[in-house]
């Protein structure tokens, strides 16, 4: 009998719910696959707390290897989670569309008083910090869009390539083992068969499939 594939947590980002999720579980789970979600409070709470809230849900769960993909704010949660904790048995990670290096709408928002308390404050308090020490045996994967359509867009000078919210070079987290850019927009990610086949490729393998698509 074949051993079933570890479980998959999915962390989800800004003004989001862990039911964004739906549609990437069920494929999953007709392939045979388990997955769980993590959902935390992204407006009102604060980074530590959801990092330290993470590191509680992973280790709820029983099943390791476990591997954690998460979208946008989600991914620099799941980095302070793994400086913080490196909670036992947690194995490949996925970033998508995360802004690691920064984010220059954010940055431009916080500036305007009426639409800063938009951003809550876990994206302000990661902004504001230096980039946490993670590990580097750790295997890390960036997946980043370059579909330009989203809210950023508001924001005049969003520098290109990016996928509607957050630059590709603002998702280039140093510590990374690979690096993947696909037609996405940002929110795309969340419902992409592209973005989840890569995800699933990278947290089997360690590596995305970068051959281009058949003719």
């Amino acid at each position: 009998m074949n051993e079933a594939p570890p479980d998959i947590l999915f962390v989800h980002g800004l003004w989001m719910h862990g039911c964004v999720f739906a549609l990437h579980r069920r494929r999953l789970l007709a392939a045979g696959r388990r997955s769980h979600v993590y959902s935390y409070p992204s407006l009102r709470g604060s980074l530590a707390g959801a990092a330290d809230g993470l590191a509680e849900r992973i280790a709820r769960l029983e099943r390791r290897p476990l591997h954690v993909v998460a979208h946008s704010l989600g991914g620099c949660i799941a980095l302070l989670m793994l400086a913080r904790h490196r909670p036992q048995g947690v194995g490949r990670v996925v970033l998508l569309g995360s802004p690691t290096r920064g984010s220059y709408p954010a940055q431009r928002i916080l500036r305007v008083p009426l639409l800063r308390h938009a951003l809550g404050q876990v994206l302000p308090q990661w902004l504001a910090q230096a980039p946490p020490e993670v590990d580097p045996a750790l295997e890390i994967g960036v997946v980043a869009g370059s579909l330009p359509i989203g809210l950023g867009r508001i924001v005049p000078g969003l520098p290109r390539p990016n996928d509607g919210m957050v630059t590709v070079d603002e998702t280039r987290w140093p510590g990374a083992r690979d690096h993947i850019v696909l037609p996405v927009t940002h929110m795309q990610m969340l419902w992409s068969r592209a973005c989840l086949a890569q995800a699933v490729r990278f947290v089997d393998t360690g590596a995305f499939d970068h051959a281009p698509p058949a003719a």
